[in-house]
């Protein structure tokens, strides 16, 4: 019997997270931050948080995003926002990266929201 391929890689939902961080980081993405939301939420385990600082910027990370994920062979489920730029939802099933304009981030404030998840702590400093 034939092992079917592995259409994707597995990773950890941790690592996974600080991967697609250091992505944002990468390409000047502001105020990053990773949270274990394992237990909290019904929908992912979880969460990238990061400012752009333009439309173009979001889009941008957005787009790098989706090059990375497809050249690193992990799951991608979906992408909304990307047309207005302000708040961009990239969906890798169990993390969940939210790409903001301040204005917007402040607003919809994700951090307190999901404040009782656990910091993930990333491979660099915020202000690297």
């Amino acid at each position: 019997m034939q092992k079917v391929k592995e259409l994707h890689r597995t990773i950890s939902t941790t690592d996974k997270a600080k991967t697609v961080a250091t992505w944002l980081r990468d390409k000047k993405a502001i105020d990053i931050i990773a949270l274990d939301v394992r237990g909290i939420s019904p929908i992912t385990e979880s969460l990238v948080v990061a400012t752009a600082s333009s439309v173009r910027h979001a889009q941008g990370l957005a787009n790098h995003i989706l090059d990375k994920v497809s050249e690193e062979k992990l799951e991608y489920l979906g992408m909304e926002g990307t047309q207005q730029g302000s708040w961009i939802l990239i969906d890798l099933n169990d993390v969940l990266v939210h790409i903001f304009q301040t204005d917007n981030r402040q607003f919809y404030n994700i951090e307190g929201l999901w404040s009782e998840g656990t910091p993930i702590e990333l491979p660099f400093h915020a202000d690297d």
